[in-house]
């Protein structure tokens, strides 16, 4: 059973930086893609960026292209997102996801969260 444990969330001010973590454990594939989504309160859940583990080619949404950056290490088994130039509207829930499958990016496990708050 894939489980995603999210790590590194807490108050910045700001234009301050903070990286999150995500350590994967219970693989018997390569995922496809894993990623970062937040949500913010009465909001629904958003994308932030991806990562194609086959390629490395990366996404990230337009709110956050140019200060936030999705990378992983394999050794690993972890995901982060380097968040820098943070703003308030930033606050949010963030969460990691991944692919169910070797083969198409569709994402199946979730992690449980790890809460983001941009002070100004």
């Amino acid at each position: 059973q894939v489980q995603l444990v999210e790590s590194g969330g807490g108050l910045v001010q700001a234009g301050g930086s903070l990286r999150i973590s995500c350590a994967a454990s219970g693989y018997s594939y390569i995922p496809y893609c894993m990623g970062w989504f937040r949500q913010a309160p009465g909001k629904e859940r958003r994308d932030v960026a991806h990562i194609y583990l086959h390629t490395g080619n990366t996404w990230h949404d337009k709110t956050v292209q140019g200060r936030f950056t999705i990378s992983q290490d394999n050794a690993k088994n972890t995901l982060y997102l380097q968040m820098n130039s943070l703003k308030p509207e930033d606050t949010a829930i963030y969460y990691c996801a991944t692919s169910s499958s070797a083969a198409s990016c569709r994402f199946g496990y979730w992690g449980q969260g790890t809460q983001v708050t941009v002070s100004t």
